[in-house]
């Protein structure tokens, strides 16, 4: 049962969305497109609000419509939020350099009238090329390379050579297609380890049989094999442990708040996620209790989603953490909120011995598009001391 607070929030954002997107059609309305010929204004917000609610239509809508007609609406509504985004930002900075003129009174007026349409022209432009190099940049991974040294003896081990990937987003929007280019440029690096650090999957997990995943997991191929961690859209969608299934049926194997043993030589954690609790009313372990009987001469391994809680791998003695999530803000500027929220939210960050990378992710959520930042294969190359 929903609690009221649940639905006084999300009314509220309902509401608060309603009045954005009512913004946002105004303006255009105003600037741009009431200037085109024979374009009714009832065709233009029929038009309109069927764009911008195309995805709360696909969400509520998705046991009764066709695949197509499902996923159609959900693709549309997702590039519709990028949209909608640039379209505020630009607009909002408009408005308030125009509110400034008001009081200032420095743009003659004549010359103010004459920006009509032609200004709202160009900011529909912009963001067309906007959201559209997004789309083209979120479609092309990097594989960002990393050398780093664990001052421990690893066995027989003089290098280990790790590969990282995290928030793939499988669904809707992410496709089958870019797991197999993933798959493929990994066993191209010729790991020894494969680190799946969360957010493989994005919705309705039973959908992707359809895509085959599992076979194509199961041709990845590394020395001591692929592990995973769960991320916060497992829990999300409900659907954890579907997703250990899947990723199980793959030879994928996930870590639970549990650790074990590679080869002799080192250590690999894997810790669930911190929002498991929200979900499934079950604490996650501390650390301190994960690596009971854990041999700490040995160089450990850390798999968390979220980069979050750093003192707890530091004060445990991990050698290096590897996690995602951030999508290191995904869309320009949300990368300086996630810089204040994460002490570190992407890249290589040094505490004393402890190392950790955070990856931005190599898909997508919402918006398949990415603007300040790229999606990316992380390949690590450790050396031990020997």
């Amino acid at each position: 049962m929903t609690s009221p607070l649940v639905i006084v929030v999300g009314t509220v954002i309902f509401l608060v969305y309603c009045g954005l997107n009512y913004y946002i059609g105004l303006r255009g309305w105003q600037a741009l497109f009431s200037y085109v010929p024979f374009l009714s204004s009832k065709v233009y917000w029929l038009v309109f609000f069927l764009l911008s609610f195309s995805y709360l239509i696909s969400r509520f809508s998705e046991k009764f419509l066709p695949t197509v007609l499902y996923e159609g609406l959900t693709i549309a509504g997702a590039y519709w939020i990028a949209f909608m985004f640039y379209f505020l930002l630009l607009i909002s900075v408009l408005d308030l350099l125009g509110l400034f003129d008001r009081w200032l009174r420095i743009v003659p007026l004549d010359i103010k009238q004459s920006l009509n349409p032609s200004l709202g022209l160009s900011v529909f432009i912009l963001v067309i090329g906007i959201v559209s190099y997004g789309a083209w940049n979120a479609s092309y991974p990097r594989i960002n390379h990393y050398d780093i040294s664990i001052a421990k003896q690893a066995g027989a081990l003089k290098q280990l050579q790790v590969v990282m990937v995290s928030d793939i987003h499988l669904g809707t929007i992410v496709h089958h297609d870019h797991l197999l280019k993933l798959v493929n440029k990994v066993n191209g690096l010729k790991p020894d380890l494969i680190l799946f650090v969360g957010d493989v999957f994005d919705e309705d997990i039973e959908s992707k049989n359809k895509l085959q995943i599992s076979e194509t997991f199961r041709k990845l191929t590394s020395t001591y094999g692929s592990f995973a961690v769960l991320g916060n859209h497992e829990y999300i969608g409900g659907n954890a442990d579907e997703a250990i299934k899947y990723l199980g049926e793959a030879g994928v194997k996930v870590l639970r708040d549990s650790s074990q043993e590679i080869a002799g030589s080192f250590y690999l954690i894997g810790r669930d996620d911190l929002s498991g609790s929200r979900f499934n009313g079950v604490k996650r372990q501390d650390l301190k209790d994960i690596m009971q009987g854990v041999n700490r001469s040995l160089p450990l391994i850390l798999m968390d989603h979220q980069p979050s809680h750093l003192e707890e791998p530091v004060k445990q003695g991990v050698d290096l953490q590897v996690s995602g999530h951030t999508h290191n803000g995904q869309m320009f500027p949300i990368q300086f909120i996630t810089q204040r929220i994460f002490e570190q939210d992407w890249g290589l960050l040094h505490k004393g011995d402890f190392q950790l990378i955070v990856s931005s992710g190599y898909g997508t959520w919402g918006p398949p598009i990415r603007i300040g930042n790229t999606p990316e294969i992380v390949d690590i190359t450790i050396t031990f001391n020997q």
